[in-house]
């Protein structure tokens, strides 16, 4: 790894500890969770045949998700090594015998010289964390081949993205004691906020089925997410065309109210693909 992309690590909260936590909660209900997820999101019901990049890949959750839709060449990268090793272990228990690639790298690094094209380019959640989201999804569209297609999630701009970028910029190099109450304070107050929806937490937090996620590693990820950046679907939209892109699908929760965002930011969820190559 280069040594400013160290630094980029050595900056960034710790997501691969978070995901080898959960990476060990994963069975086959969340790999059918995720494969509902990635068939949603794609339009397709199969992958036969098409090869797959995961971005950022977290467990490997996704990328497991897409071998068991046919994708037959997998590959993953994230700059975490906890990270990748959580996606090895994932593959050596459910797909031991598939050939997965999965390597500590950033999108920064990534060329199609060295890595190729890919039919699907994959990141889901994680380019709004990289410090730079305008020029990471660039380097992630540019490894999409000719046709291909690029899925995104992205959190939304709301009126509270300030907030809570210094709050994740606190959480990110508190210690474990003081994250430990950042935590317990947040799910009281998701709590409460349910409560005065006639909601109950624990239906809510047994139905927790965000790809597959569970409700209490995603509190860690959701508070620690530094670096933080958000977009709107219109910026979006303008973004990727300019890099070649049309847009096929896209999963944007609008909202009039006036605290949008006050308990936290969502993803909108995108998929394009390629229309034209862009230098």
């Amino acid at each position: 790894m280069k040594p400013e992309n160290l630094l980029q690590q050595q900056s960034h909260f710790a997501f691969g500890k978070n995901w080898l936590d959960y990476a060990r909660k994963i069975d086959e209900a969340k790999i059918s969770q995720a494969m509902v997820d990635l068939r949603q999101l794609s339009g397709r019901q199969r992958f036969d045949g098409l090869s797959f990049l995961d971005i950022g890949c977290g467990s490997g959750l996704s990328a497991l998700a897409a071998v068991r839709l046919g994708a037959t060449r997998v590959t993953g990268v994230d700059i975490d090594p906890d990270s990748v090793k959580a996606a090895r272990w994932v593959f050596a228990k459910f797909a031991p015998e598939f050939p997965a690639e999965f390597q500590v790298r950033s999108v920064f690094d990534m060329t199609a010289a060295e890595f190729g094209n890919f039919d699907i380019v994959h990141s889901w959640g994680v380019l709004h964390h990289t410090g730079d989201m305008a020029r990471a999804i660039k380097a992630a569209g540019a490894l999409v081949g000719p046709g291909g297609e690029f899925y995104l999630a992205l959190y939304r701009k709301t009126p509270f993205c300030g907030m809570w970028r210094g709050i994740k910029h606190w959480y990110s190099k508190a210690p474990p004691s003081s994250q430990r109450r950042a935590r317990r304070t947040y799910i009281f107050l998701r709590k409460t906020a349910l409560r005065m929806k006639h909601q109950d937490f624990d239906a809510y937090v047994q139905g927790y089925a965000r790809r597959g996620m569970d409700f209490y590693n995603d509190v860690h990820d959701w508070l620690g997410g530094y670096p933080y950046q958000s977009i709107d679907p219109d910026t979006c939209h303008a973004l990727l065309t300019r890099f070649g892109f049309e847009v096929d699908r896209e999963f944007v929760r609008k909202s009039r109210w006036p605290l949008r965002g006050l308990m936290g930011s969502g993803c909108d969820q995108y998929a394009f693909h390629r229309v034209r190559h862009v230098a």
